[in-house]
């Protein structure tokens, strides 16, 4: 049988929250011009590039992102 257990390296403890923190990380990863939107769209036209080169280009450029 399997179990997960998701833990931390090391306990965090959390005295006080921020919300204009907590938009501002989430925008950046996960908004439309945030870095994951970026990776995305890089990974993505890879597929259509009709050149190896540029093709290696763009996975190269999206997995950085």
């Amino acid at each position: 049988m399997f179990s997960y257990e998701k833990r931390l390296e090391y306990p965090i403890h959390i005295k006080e929250t921020n919300p204009k923190l907590a938009k501002a990380i989430i925008s950046q990863y996960g908004g439309p011009d945030g870095e994951l939107g970026a990776s995305m769209r890089y990974l993505s036209q890879r597929y259509t590039m009709p050149y190896k080169e540029c093709m290696a280009t763009l996975t190269d450029i999206g997995t950085e992102e």
